[in-house]
């Protein structure tokens, strides 16, 4: 039931200085969207300049728990990350959930993966395209769920030590014109 998530509910902002070039970004900031075409951001050295990834305004801090949901179209990755995830390149390093510093879920039409300093765990689920995402950051679990009207279906959790404040950020498969996330501060 996503009831006992609402008071944890929390609002997300996409941040355009992290923003891939070919990641449009809309609806104030809470929808990304992958184009073919570069978007004219400026230059700043914390722009992904190789992965389709974005991360979000804000981190979550050390003392609480969150609550968010996302809408997905196409392959897109789901994740939380330290700040100190490297930008530049093409390496395990700057991608998301192939690091010690992300967690992503992977979720396309077929099936969903969880990746943390690149293992890989498969979770046989049909499609969701929506995805609930509950932080307890003084717990230590980050806790994914496939939502549906009003049900949730356990997904994943991981159970690890935090160390520092977690930001939500997305990954979207390039080559797929219009695959886009809608994080959403309203569970359904």
């Amino acid at each position: 039931n996503t009831l006992e998530f609402v008071k944890y509910a929390c609002e997300l902002t996409l941040d355009t200085n992290t923003a891939h070039r070919q990641l449009e970004l809309s609806d104030n900031n809470r929808k990304v969207t992958v184009r073919t075409d570069e978007q004219p951001y400026p230059d700043c050295p914390d722009r992904f300049d190789f992965w389709c990834q974005v991360l979000c305004t804000d981190g979550l801090s050390t003392a609480g728990r969150f609550y968010w949901e996302v809408e997905r179209e196409g392959v897109v990755h789901i994740a939380v990350t330290y700040k100190g995830i490297q930008r530049k390149g093409e390496y395990d390093d700057t991608c998301l959930g192939r690091n010690d510093q992300s967690w992503s879920l992977r979720c396309s039409d077929d099936d969903c993966s969880l990746r943390h300093n690149n293992k890989r765990t498969s979770i046989y689920v049909a499609s969701t395209r929506r995805v609930g995402v509950y932080l307890d950051w003084p717990a230590g679990t980050l806790s994914f769920y496939k939502v549906s009207s009003d049900r949730l279906r356990h997904l994943h959790t991981v159970r690890t030590t935090f160390t520092e404040p977690l930001f939500p950020a997305f990954k979207i498969k390039p080559g797929q014109l219009n695959s886009s996330v809608l994080p959403s501060t309203t569970p359904v």
